[in-house]
């Protein structure tokens, strides 16, 4: 069975720092893109960042571009997204995706693994 775990979530006041951690199991997708998408109440799940499979390319929302990096661990079958410069609008549960499709996607519907998500809260 597949599982994606995130890790790494918290409160942390504006201009802060977190790093997301998201490990997968029972299947690898060392090869395959993998990307990381938050969701606000009331809003759709919405498209941050994306990695290729071999890690050497990359793709951000523009609303986080600059501030939050994507990067993996294959070894490790991981992913993490490092946020710097958080701003209170970066609050929302951010979700660990991954795809056994080659080619990097942005929307919701193209990834066919999910995790549970990990609430992220910055404060004013």
């Amino acid at each position: 069975q597949v599982q994606l775990v995130e890790s790494g979530g918290g409160l942390v006041q504006t201009g802060g720092s977190l790093r997301l951690s998201c490990s997968a199991s029972g299947r690898t997708f060392s090869t395959y893109p993998r990307a990381w998408f938050r969701q606000a109440p009331g809003i759709e799940r919405e498209f941050v960042a994306a990695i290729t499979g071999g890690g050497s390319v990359t793709y951000y929302a523009d609303s986080v571009k600059g501030r939050f990096t994507i990067s993996r661990d294959n070894a490790k079958n991981a992913v993490y997204l490092q946020m710097n410069s958080l701003r209170p609008e970066d609050t929302a549960v951010y979700y660990c995706a991954a795809r056994q499709i080659w080619g990097v996607a942005t929307t919701a519907t193209q990834y066919g693994y999910w995790g549970q998500g990990t609430q992220v809260t910055v404060s004013s």
